[in-house]
């Protein structure tokens, strides 16, 4: 199978396309990073990089929480005409075979229980709470405290930020190309993705990057909240598996197919931070109590339809990955 791989010089994509090279198959890595002309939002330039392609693995995009709604137009354009721009070339040129790099983020919080009303979505969290060090979410109805749980891909979604809204609607987009044209399409919803190459020191790499970079300096890493959030930490390595499963495996012709892509082994932020400074050396971190509006306080994945459906499994521990992500280099 000939891939073009969209992003194939970024940190996920790059793992993508030696797995790929691995397993057989011809990758292409098309990335404005490597070529200024490899830009998504280039109709003609995506129809040249789709000659002879067999499939498409869209992962260039524009990441991370953003700055309010004031790069929104940024992220739009990267994420959502870029998106419709690699779509509507892939239907001219005939290409039929499209895994997506979706994200956990289209969930907003993640699953909560009351003990008192069962399943419960609670809204974004109130300022004057987080400023009063009030980080958990309570119940909507009777403000009870709750219980977090594995979220599954048929939760409904609820995008807090506008690289979450961008995200979401990406896979509207490939949803509507695959029901015009017939084609198989795949959204791996990718939940914390960590490892060797991620760039450092760069708001949109992700709350590990950032701990990482600061080990490096000798600076102790500086935990948001209580550092009691919990999140699910992928190797890019599995990510990696991931796709190549589903480009291989592929999806019921017009469908889109969703799969939550996290370890199954959920972490708070801080016990990440720990794991992370131990592994390297100290500093030990700092929590600090800040926060972030727009960030969510507990969002972990059932990933079990993909197991199930594509054979897939994590083969990257929590230890084993944090201690090889502390001594591996990170790129600029």
């Amino acid at each position: 199978m000939r891939v073009l791989v969209t992003g194939g010089a970024g940190f996920i994509g790059s793992q993508i396309v030696q797995a790929l090279i691995a397993h057989g198959h011809d990758a292409v890595g098309y990335d404005i990073r490597v070529d200024p002309a490899a830009d998504v939002r280039d109709a003609a330039a995506v129809a040249r990089a789709l000659r002879g392609i067999d499939a498409v693995c869209h992962q260039a995009a524009r990441v991370g929480l953003g700055n309010g709604v004031a790069d929104a137009a940024d992220y739009v354009s990267h994420n959502d005409l870029g998106t419709a721009v690699v779509l509507a070339a892939m239907a001219d040129a005939g290409v039929r075979h499209l895994v997506l790099a979706g994200s956990m983020v289209v969930y907003g919080e993640g699953r909560y229980e009351c003990p008192r009303h069962g399943v419960v979505r609670p809204g974004p969290r109130a300022v004057d709470a987080l400023d009063a060090g009030r980080f958990e979410p309570p119940c909507p109805v009777c403000g009870a405290d709750l219980a977090p749980g594995l979220v599954g891909e048929d939760a409904p979604v609820d995008p807090r930020n506008v690289y979450a809204t961008t995200k979401l609607a990406q896979e509207h987009l490939a949803a509507s190309w695959a029901r015009c044209t017939g084609g198989s399409a795949v959204a791996l919803r990718y939940h914390n993705v960590y490892g060797p190459g991620m760039p450092r020191d760069t708001p949109y790499a992700g709350v590990a990057s950032f701990f990482r970079s600061a080990l490096a300096r000798g600076e102790a890493p500086r935990v948001f909240e209580d550092g009691c959030q919990r999140r699910d930490f992928v190797h890019v390595r599995d990510v990696a598996a991931a796709n190549l499963a589903a480009l291989e495996a592929g999806s019921a012709p017009g469908t889109l197919t969703s799969y939550n892509t996290g370890s199954g082994d959920p972490h708070t932020v801080g016990e990440m931070a720990r794991a992370l400074a131990g592994a390297y050396g100290g500093p030990e971190p700092v929590v600090t109590g800040e926060y972030r509006l727009g960030d969510v306080r507990h969002v972990t994945a059932d990933s079990s339809r993909l197991r199930g459906a594509l054979g897939w499994k994590p083969a990257v521990g929590f230890e084993e990955g944090m201690t090889e992500f502390a001594r591996a280099g990170m790129r600029p």
